[in-house]
């Protein structure tokens, strides 16, 4: 693995992790501000709500782990690779 294979991996894995962290933590405003833009009845609200906040979190813990594989396997192949040599 090249130094430029490796820095670019890095950078996929950190950028992915910290869009994935953002959205796991900040999930809840992110589903309040787009369940306020469809007008509705209270019971309605809410249920958007849950959802919007149930697919942030969702798609916050994937981006999150995905990031994490990404920079453990890169660790782990340049460890190995230069070991070898």
């Amino acid at each position: 693995m090249t130094k430029d294979n490796y820095y670019r991996f890095v950078t996929i894995g950190l950028t992915s992790s910290v869009i994935g962290f953002i959205l796991l933590f900040f999930s809840t405003n992110f589903g309040t501000l787009m369940a306020d833009k469809g007008g509705s009845d209270p019971a309605m609200y809410h249920i958007r709500i849950e959802s919007y906040i149930n697919s942030f979190v969702v798609s916050g813990g994937i981006l999150f782990g995905i990031g994490l594989v990404t920079l453990i396997l890169t660790h782990y192949i340049k460890m190995t690779y230069t070991k070898g040599q």
